[in-house]
């Protein structure tokens, strides 16, 4: 079970304890939202793509939106998200519960700079009933990611 691989990696390094479960789902931003009592915008939702023959998950503030001139700048090629029943198998969570904790070797982590706007932010941890309050200096010490981009568009 992917929540229980998260527990363990997130053990490993003194975090366990801050994990949330809810008896409610937390699959989207605003149902996140709602199970945290937070605003949307403070969920950090992890986006799954494909770039050629990588995948490649974006951690972002839930209200921001791919900016997808920005994302092809960075990437090269156009975004693609993955299709939802590849998710598990290519990220090694679910879709509901895709978190940058814990994926499968070869994963690419990126943080994008819409998660520096708050104090602390809501990842998942593994399912679509969970998330972990985390600065975005303890998400970057957590998820190893590779860059922080700016490859997003926040409302105004």
């Amino acid at each position: 079970m992917s929540i229980e691989k998260v527990r363990s990696y997130l053990q490993t390094k003194g975090y366990a304890d801050k994990m949330l479960e809810f008896d409610v789902s937390s699959a989207t931003v605003e149902l996140a939202a709602l199970a945290l009592g937070c605003e949307a915008c403070r969920i950090a939702k992890t986006l799954s793509f494909a770039v050629n023959d990588r995948t490649v998950l974006i951690v972002a503030a839930g209200d921001a939106k791919i900016d997808n001139p920005k994302y092809k700048a960075f990437f090269g090629t156009k975004a693609k998200m993955l299709a939802f029943d590849e998710v598990e198998a290519k990220v090694g969570h679910a879709a509901g519960g895709v978190c940058p904790f814990a994926v499968n070797d070869g994963v690419e982590v990126y943080l994008d700079v819409s998660l520096k706007r708050f104090t602390t932010v809501f990842p998942a941890v593994g399912s679509a009933s969970s998330a972990i309050e985390l600065t975005p200096e303890e998400l970057e010490t957590l998820s190893s990611p590779a860059a922080w981009i700016d490859v997003c568009k926040i409302p105004v």
